[in-house]
């Protein structure tokens, strides 16, 4: 997705926070530009993770950027902006999705707690994950869960700010991550597990014929 560029430079000087309050202050269209031009492809990628289709995801981000102008004048800086616009653009996509199907599944969880020394910063306690075949096991999982592990992992959002995004607690936020980091690692050792026996198979094929 092509983002024009601000001409004038004068207002990449300012935090995302202090070009929110210009621009409501005083509704003049650079400062919005220049709030665009920064997060325009960010939220572009986010909405192609979601639907996997280049043009939808743009619709999403014209969309999406059309209700944060109208938004923009109840953003209060308890968070920062980034997270603030990540919200409104997970469940603006989450929302899209849940109007052509029903969600697959409904978590119970916000009771439960998950021990303080929990290691909730890796995915795997491996070095040696195979990229393609994580990012294949990535997309077994449903959008929702995987949108959370990105959340995490990618975008290195902290749990509080996950659970400002998803609307529950840090407790609930700790584990969803623990439920779907387990079911990521199971995936990716099917996975694993699948292509090592074809590979067997076609080792034990390929002796056959010689």
């Amino acid at each position: 997705m092509v983002v024009p560029k601000t001409h004038d430079h004068t207002f990449t000087v300012y935090t995302d926070e202090e070009l929110v309050q210009l621009f409501v202050s005083s509704q003049r269209n650079p400062f919005f530009e220049e709030l665009y031009r920064r997060y325009a492809d960010k939220v572009y990628r986010k909405c192609l993770s979601f639907v996997k289709d280049s043009a939808k995801a743009e619709d999403f981000t014209h969309d999406i950027f059309l209700k944060l102008v109208l938004k923009l004048g109840t953003f209060k800086e308890t968070a920062r902006f980034s997270t603030w616009l990540y919200s409104i653009t997970y469940n603006y996509c989450m929302d899209q999705l849940r109007s052509n199907k029903k969600r697959g599944e409904v978590y119970q969880d916000e009771e439960l707690e998950v021990p303080d020394d929990t290691d909730l910063d890796r995915v795997f306690e491996e070095d040696d994950i195979e990229a393609r075949r994580l990012t294949q096991a990535l997309d077994y999982l449903p959008t929702e869960e995987k949108s959370l592990l990105l959340m995490k992992y990618l975008d290195e959002l902290s749990i509080r700010e996950i659970a400002d995004v998803f609307k529950i607690t840090e407790s609930a936020v700790k584990m969803r991550l623990l439920r779907t980091r387990e079911k990521l690692r199971n995936r990716y050792l099917e996975t694993m597990i699948f292509w090592g026996l074809l590979l067997t198979k076609l080792i034990e094929y390929v002796k056959q014929i010689i």
